[in-house]
């Protein structure tokens, strides 16, 4: 596992943990200096959740990520709910990556835009995300295209834009993320394929995911071999220096990697703390 923060000194709003049998990552969001809102912030909520999903995992009767998700969220909001105004739009908020194996079977699940990569032996990496957030954003900022920037009506569409965005979140009409309403687990995106068709998984935050899309730095067959040949940090060394040397494109993010390795290293040589877990 490797997990950095966007920028020295702030806290990172990523989780990874795992517990056997399970891995979880979480995209922590939300609106920076809202302690209004909740008094906690989204690292604790990020945190908070991610550990709650293990304790559930931990306490499971089934293996039914969905409802394990739920249980966490609804615990979570009840951690919360007196001190904080949860039902805002602008309160903590997380996309989440997890994968389960039990009984020779991989589970996984995604929701919002957190990735899971399967990795198969001979063919390309399956790649499973939750498209929907990337569109609605992309459809509620379409009024910003061709206006300039820093400018009065520029800065009045932005608002109502960012205003529209947010009224979307866990609606049918938007898109779905961890939040204070369990009903979300339910749409999460989920499978299973039997364990012997994998031969590796990875879980990608969305800052992560970026040197696939938008900075087209490695495909994801590329992204699953350098995984596997020198582990998680070496991929964010890679990440990092390309944002260090760029002038445009989005905000530096937090960015989070898990990854797991089921072939067995050669003969004499061991598989290092990046290459397994």
């Amino acid at each position: 596992m490797a997990s950095r923060p966007g920028h020295a000194g702030r806290i990172n709003e990523d989780f990874v943990g795992a517990t056997t049998g399970l891995a979880v990552l979480l995209d922590g969001a939300g609106i920076p200096n809202t302690e209004a809102i909740c008094v906690h912030g989204v690292a604790w909520y990020a945190s908070t959740l991610g550990s709650t999903m293990l304790s559930c995992w931990a306490r499971r009767e089934a293996v039914d990520l969905r409802a394990d998700l739920a249980r966490a969220i609804e615990e979570v909001a009840g951690r919360h709910r007196s001190t904080c105004d949860i039902a805002n739009a602008s309160s903590p908020q997380a996309a989440v990556a997890m994968v389960a194996i039990q009984d020779q079977t991989l589970h996984y699940l995604a929701l919002a835009d957190a990735f899971v990569v399967l990795g198969t032996t001979g063919t390309d990496p399956v790649v499973v995300t939750d498209g929907r957030e990337v569109e609605v954003r992309r459809e509620s900022f379409a009024p910003l295209s061709g206006l300039a920037a820093d400018t009065p009506e520029y800065r009045r569409m932005r608002a109502m834009v960012i205003e529209e965005l947010r009224g979307r979140r866990n609606q049918a009409s938007g898109y779905w993320i961890a939040k204070d309403d369990p009903a979300a687990a339910a749409e999460a995106v989920t499978g299973s394929v039997p364990l012997d068709e994998v031969d590796s998984f990875a879980l990608l935050s969305n800052g992560a995911s970026r040197v696939v899309d938008p900075y087209g730095l490695l495909d994801w067959r590329a992204v699953m071999q350098l995984l596997q040949s020198t582990g998680p940090h070496a991929l964010l060394r890679r990440l990092r220096q390309h944002e260090e040397g760029r002038t445009d494109g989005p905000p530096v993010d937090d960015a989070s990697v898990t990854f797991a390795d089921f072939r067995r290293p050669p003969r004499g040589q061991l598989a290092g703390p990046d290459a397994t877990f």
